[in-house]
């Protein structure tokens, strides 16, 4: 009995070692390919909303980190040209119907937006994924705003007294990311000077 159960365990330790190797090895060989996947991911979105003219530099490579009110780091890609800051990016969160959402917020150095991009969500499609630019211009609608144009009571969609459409059938989407975008602005105005500082 004791040489039987010695068996299986011996057995089923070595299938454990074996399979955690072979997840190892996978691990080690595909890192490098997803962190250059990331990469690539990360500069597309930034080339989306920080204009290819406003700056000679890389901005995925030229980052500092700012702590927010509740004390979480948020990275923040920086545009320069000729030595001086053009433009900033970060990434904002939502929350919309399904989850949450991801986005990429480029401003410039007066706090007008100068893009929002999609960078993840889990949203119904034919709804809610009409804040993606492939699937309509509803996201491109932010692209010159900044807080006090429209006012800050006005950062609302239009069902919430605001001036942003929302979407028929889809109002938390749009909800969400309309909050998400003012309070990023507003973490731009709050921390204007660190995030203008030169190093």
């Amino acid at each position: 009995m004791k040489r039987g159960t010695l068996t299986h365990a011996i057995i089923l330790g070595t299938f454990c070692f074996g399979f955690g190797l072979v997840l190892a090895i996978t691990d080690r060989l595909t890192h490098q390919a997803i962190g250059a996947r990331a990469l690539e991911d990360r500069q597309n979105s930034l080339s989306q909303v920080l204009p290819g003219n406003l700056h000679n530099n890389n901005p995925a490579e030229d980052t500092i980190i700012v702590k927010d009110e509740e004390g979480q780091e948020i990275t923040i890609y920086r545009a320069l040209q000729s030595g001086s800051i053009t433009g900033v990016a970060y990434e904002i969160r939502s929350l919309g119907y399904a989850g949450e959402v991801k986005l990429m917020l480029g401003v410039d150095v007066n706090g007008k937006v100068l893009g929002v991009r999609v960078l993840s969500h889990k949203e119904t499609p034919g709804l809610g994924d009409r804040i993606e630019t492939k699937k309509g211009n509803w996201i491109l609608q932010f692209t010159g705003l900044s807080i006090g144009e429209p006012p800050i009571e006005k950062w609302k969609v239009k069902k919430d007294g605001g001036q942003f459409d929302q979407f028929s059938g889809a109002t938390i989407t749009p909800r969400g990311v309309v909050g998400a975008i003012r309070t990023g602005l507003e973490f731009f105005s709050t921390h204007k000077a660190e995030i203008l500082r030169m190093r």
